[in-house]
């Protein structure tokens, strides 16, 4: 099959416009499901946590629930469902499903942050007459906040690399883009492997500034 194949380089810099529109749309869905996903998951997060059982039984049903469903399963479910309900879009469906995906993830990420906080330093702050609220808010988050950074930075490049699958509900992103060229063009090879360089270029950049955060928030607690 490929011994036949002859390669054709020249449709990448004929629709390098196309490839850069789509990698601009991936970033913007990715960057907007983000923003949405973070109170869902500071929400849910504290609910995991919560002394009310009911809270809590809510909280960890769906943290479950989102993260043993497939996210193409919840696309679908979005965009065919609540989609045709509430009018949505498939732009908007796919920002929607993202975040509220993406949204268990990150609520575990901050549970964990603030359970690795240790107990004694909010009994120490009660005892030096703090309210619940002040304690949290003066002592446990600001330690738990450093500590969910790097793992909350880093979901956002499984969140790009997730989005990917908002081409199957018509979602315009940098792979739909690339299936029409493929389907124009019928150079698949070719789409689909500097479409793979680009998603690496977008989540190695990432990488490499959570690390530079990573090592300026050890440098201040040095």
């Amino acid at each position: 099959m490929f011994n036949n194949y002859e390669f054709d380089w020249s449709v990448i810099p004929d629709n390098i416009d196309v490839f850069l529109e789509g990698a601009l749309l991936t970033l913007e869905i990715s960057a907007i499901s983000l923003l949405l996903s973070l109170p869902i998951g500071i929400i849910f997060g504290f609910g995991r946590i919560s002394r009310n059982i009911g809270v809590r039984l809510i909280a960890s049903t769906y943290v479950e629930i989102m993260r043993g469903v497939p996210l193409l399963v919840l696309l679908m479910f979005v965009y065919f469902g609540l989609g045709a309900i509430f009018g949505l879009s498939s732009y908007w469906s796919a920002i929607v499903s993202l975040a509220v995906f993406e949204g268990a993830f990150l609520a575990e990420i901050f549970r964990s942050g603030i359970q690795s906080v240790p107990k004694g330093q909010m009994e120490a702050a009660r005892s030096s007459g703090m309210s619940n609220f002040q304690a949290m808010r003066y002592i446990i988050l600001p330690q738990a906040i450093r500590r969910t950074l790097p793992p909350a930075a880093s979901q956002f490049i499984m969140l790009i690399k997730d989005s990917s699958l908002v081409s199957v509900i018509a979602g315009v992103d940098l792979t739909l883009k690339a299936k029409n060229l493929v389907s124009s063009s019928f150079r698949a090879l070719e789409i689909w492997a500097f479409v793979a360089v680009i998603y690496f270029i977008m989540t190695f950049s990432l990488s490499l500034l959570i690390r530079y955060f990573e090592k300026r928030m050890l440098k201040n607690e040095q």
